[in-house]
């Protein structure tokens, strides 16, 4: 099955980009990340893994990735429900408190958190 990993962390993006398709967007938001996924899960495509994995806050941390597999040819109901509710929630905690304006050692800490994360799931995803 075809996966892709869609992410704003270059780590991610740099470790995976040999082995799967990865949508890199530098400059998107934790929420344009999930606001893009759920575009392509209107596309057809189905969640792999959660979107809100990790014991991080969505509004604590810049990155995310999330890898979403093969297109169908129908809609996941399943995938867009966990992406609707997964928007809501942190839109939620983004409406109590903004992202911080982390400095870059922070930043680069939320990097390599993102991608053991993302790292640990595809790697669970090859030994199935």
């Amino acid at each position: 099955m075809k996966k892709i990993l869609i992410t704003n962390n270059r780590y991610a993006y740099e470790e995976h980009k040999d082995t799967l398709e990865v949508e890199f967007y530098e400059h998107f938001t934790y929420l344009d990340i999930l606001s893009h996924v759920r575009d392509r899960i209107h596309e057809g495509y189905r969640l792999i893994t959660h979107p809100l994995s990790g014991s991080v806050k969505p509004n604590e941390t810049p990155y995310k990735s999330i890898v979403i597999g093969q297109k169908g040819s129908t809609l996941d109901l399943d995938s867009l429900r966990m992406i609707e509710e997964s928007i809501a929630t942190t839109q939620k905690f983004m409406d109590n408190e903004p992202t911080p304006d982390w400095t870059e050692r922070v930043l680069d800490d939320f990097r390599v958190i993102d991608l053991s994360l993302i790292t640990g799931a595809i790697e669970r995803m090859i030994d199935l």
